[in-house]
């Protein structure tokens, strides 16, 4: 048994060799030639091939299409030309003043499309004052006899509703003036008190957007016509 197993397999070999060499073409049985005709045969259109050198390439190439109009117009983002204006700075040192001017442009433009921006430019100050004295001899020998005794420079008064007076001493806050003038009390002062030379200094900045730039004539008109804003001209401003 073993004898005929070896003899199959030595047969086997035997026919695998010659088919692999083509001995057995002449019968119909070879395994396809890969030569170079063959291979020519199977190529699919050889005459479109072209060899080209770098130079050449970006023009050999096809050109990118272009995105349709409608297509573009969709992509891109819709933008309006904000237009904004503003007036200021505007004093508004009384309440009444500010709220006057909120309800004008409250009642002038749209909800959201103006502010008002209020700023604190001058703090409030209050004196140690003495006075008034009804004439300038007088306001002369008071602040003779006031210089060596409050060991302060007597200073200017800057509100012309104060004079004939003096200024013994200022503070940015009414509790501070009091602590001091107590203080000038308990070394012999007399007549003095604590007064507001200023009340605090505030400035304001109106500001208004329109959507584009033909309501921007007739916003500039309108904001320039508050009576609170008392004919000054509006500037561009960044929206």
């Amino acid at each position: 048994m073993l004898r005929v197993a070896v003899l199959l397999l030595i047969l086997l070999n035997a026919g695998y060799f010659a088919w692999s060499e083509g001995l057995l073409r002449a019968y119909g049985w070879a395994p396809a030639q890969q030569r170079e005709p063959e291979r020519l045969a199977q190529q699919i259109r050889p005459e479109a091939i072209r060899m080209l050198t770098a130079p050449a390439l970006p023009a050999a190439l096809p050109a990118p299409q272009a995105a349709a109009p409608e297509a573009a117009a969709e992509d891109a983002p819709a933008r309006a030309a904000v237009q904004c204006w503003q007036v200021g700075p505007l004093d508004v040192t009384q309440s009444a003043q500010l709220e006057a001017l909120r309800r004008q442009l409250g009642q002038s433009f749209p909800t959201g499309s103006w502010t008002l921006d209020v700023r604190v430019t001058a703090p409030a100050r209050w004196i140690i004052y003495m006075g008034p004295y009804a004439n300038a001899a007088e306001l002369g020998r008071k602040r003779a006899q006031l210089s060596p005794r409050t060991r302060r420079a007597l200073q200017t008064l800057d509100n012309p509703e104060l004079q004939l007076g003096l200024s013994l001493a200022r503070f940015e806050t009414q509790a501070a003036a009091q602590d001091e003038l107590d203080a000038m009390e308990k070394r012999g002062l007399r007549t003095a008190r604590v007064v507001q030379e200023w009340p605090e200094r505030r400035q304001a900045w109106a500001r208004v957007q329109v959507a584009d730039a033909p309501q921007a004539a007739a916003a500039q008109a309108t904001l320039q016509s508050l009576p609170a804003i008392n004919g000054k001209a509006p500037a561009a401003c960044t929206p």
